[in-house]
């Protein structure tokens, strides 16, 4: 049985790998060649974003056909070749599974624009309002009205994303074999992890107008969502041990996910939640600029950890994803302490209980992207909400600032392999610009520096095979009031793992209240760690594990 709880999983967007064509996009072959230098790092799995037939509005998100690789990313053959290669290094593939919608450009859905009824009942189609307008006021999660008209019906489908990427109806119980058939095929592939793209939207129930929100309290974790995903479990990954599974859970329930990713194997191995990834937002409106709350950080991250524990639930503990900005750039320093702060934010997320995910770069310290002209972006979100905040008022320097911290663009600059030109990503023109830091931030300077960054995360995920009490240790949560230090303790078999981050650039003291004379130091960023005692001096994003 695979043991997620000692594994690591590392993320790959192939877009922005490694290209071995020179078109400017990443593919299959260049994940193939850089298979060493991911067990360099001594990962267990790598999550691959999808690489799956699409139209590419939403980068891959919008699937036009589930069986095929996209051309542009290689060939069946290639994968085979992958999966191979990298199951000579130890490394399991799991793939990234978009079931909430397809691309309008589906078969399913061409069928269904036909008037084809058993396809038209693949989607959600609505009459709309008796007075005009579309059936509900929900808002698409791009921007915009969540509903699309097709005049040949006088009906709207729902679009919870973009309006390319129409929403599947999982109350037609069709539509949940055909996804059924979807992931046994995979799993005939011999993949051995799949992630599930926004799943606990799937489940709809009332389509009524939300005068409180956006529309998100009537389609997230539904009614039937337990009922859907214990269905799939039973018919496909379930029936093979060594598979496991994680959810994308968007602004769910912690009550939920005791559900989800309960150990009774029911549903799925574990889950993403978003919590805490929301501490720079403005109640959910992303697209402001305001300072990240560390409290309210800290006290997400202690409540998801202590109550998915006491309800024998998995969390993945992450950063960083291809949706969210670079976590050095967020919540750490990319100045002055850029690799004291990336250190330090990879130790306090790798030692919670929870499987840990890296995603690509992240190892490296890479950065926000630093654009400053909206040619230079290509995610569909951040070009819809340029234009929407402009059409708010803001003025184009205001809204270029949000872009500049919020865009998902930031993730999705290329992997920086070399100070070369393009940063070793490719010998054509990149499809999105490389970050310009890639001459003094990249992965051949950092192999060779054992004080490197990537050096630092190598050692982490080392300790996780090497010491049982970072994957089965209970959680305690230490200086939950302090403003700068963010503490916990792990507890297994009479051992003791204290964890100690200081999220701040300036020197801080903590006493915590027991001898720390006692532990060792199993991993810092700093040559000497300053303990007396009880008490300790945290240097400027100093972390420390301690050991007894």
């Amino acid at each position: 049985m695979a043991d997620f709880r000692k594994s690591v999983v590392y993320q790959i967007y192939p877009k922005s790998f490694y290209d071995t064509n020179g078109d400017g996009l990443g593919d299959l072959k260049g994940v193939t060649e850089k298979l060493d230098y991911i067990k360099e790092l001594g990962v267990d799995y790598i999550w691959m974003t999808p690489f799956f037939v699409s139209p590419q509005n939403d980068n891959g998100y919008d699937v036009e056909d589930y069986y095929n690789i996209d051309p542009r990313y290689g060939t069946m053959e290639d994968f085979e070749e992958l999966s191979r290669e990298a199951d000579k290094r130890g490394i399991r593939l799991m793939l990234d599974m978009v079931f909430n919608h397809t691309s309008s450009r589906h078969e399913w859905f061409r069928k269904a624009l036909e008037g084809d009824p058993k396809y038209r009942n693949y989607y959600i189609f609505k009459k709309g309002k008796e007075n005009g307008g579309p059936p509900t006021n929900w808002e698409s999660k791009f921007g915009g009205n969540a509903w699309e008209y097709v005049e040949k019906f006088d009906e709207y489908y729902l679009h919870l994303f973009d309006v390319s990427q129409p929403d599947l109806n999982w109350d037609n119980e069709e539509v949940r074999c055909e996804i059924q058939k979807v992931v046994k095929f995979w799993m005939a592939k011999g993949v051995k992890g799949f992630r599930f793209d926004v799943i606990n939207l799937i489940s709809k129930d009332k389509f009524e107008d939300d005068y409180e929100g956006d529309g998100r309290r009537f389609y997230t974790d539904g009614p039937n969502i337990h009922r859907y995903l214990q269905e799939l479990n039973e018919a496909t990954f379930g029936t093979d041990a060594e598979i496991i599974t994680v959810g994308e859970m968007s602004s769910t329930t912690m009550e939920n996910c005791y559900q989800y990713a309960n150990e009774d194997g029911k549903e799925l191995s574990m889950v993403f939640s978003f919590h805490h990834l929301k501490v720079d937002f403005m109640g959910n409106e992303k697209w402001v600029i305001v300072p990240f709350d560390f409290l309210k950080l800290k006290n997400i991250l202690f409540d998801w950890q202590t109550h998915m524990a006491e309800h024998h639930a998995w969390n993945a503990v992450f950063w960083c994803n291809h949706d969210q900005p670079r976590v050095v750039s967020r919540f750490g320093n990319e100045k002055k302490y850029w690799k004291e702060s990336a250190k330090m934010l990879a130790a306090s997320i790798h030692c919670l209980r929870g499987t840990p995910y890296i995603y690509q770069g992240e190892e490296l310290g890479m950065t926000n992207a630093g654009f400053t002209d909206i040619s230079q972006y290509k995610d569909v979100e951040s070009l819809n909400h340029f234009r929407i905040l402009q059409e708010k008022g803001l003025s184009q320097e205001n809204a270029y600032q949000i872009l500049q911290i919020h865009s998902r663009d930031n993730s999705r600059t290329p992997m920086q392999w070399t100070a070369g030109e393009n940063g070793g990503f490719t010998e054509g023109k990149p499809w999105i610009e490389v970050n310009k830091n890639c001459s003094t931030i990249n992965a051949r300077a950092e192999l060779a520096d054992d004080t490197s960054v990537f050096a630092f995360y190598k050692k982490l995920v080392q300790l996780r095979k090497d010491y049982d009490i970072i994957a089965y240790g209970t959680f305690e949560p230490k200086a939950e009031k302090n403003l700068s230090i963010f503490a916990y303790k792990r507890y297994y078999k009479g051992k003791e793992l204290l964890v100690i981050n200081n999220f701040y650039g300036i020197q801080t003291r903590w006493d915590a209240g027991e001898d720390l004379t006692a532990y060792e130091c199993l991993l810092g960023n700093y040559d000497q760690q300053d303990t007396c005692g009880t008490e300790v001096v945290l240097k400027p994003y100093e972390t420390m594990i301690l050991y007894k």
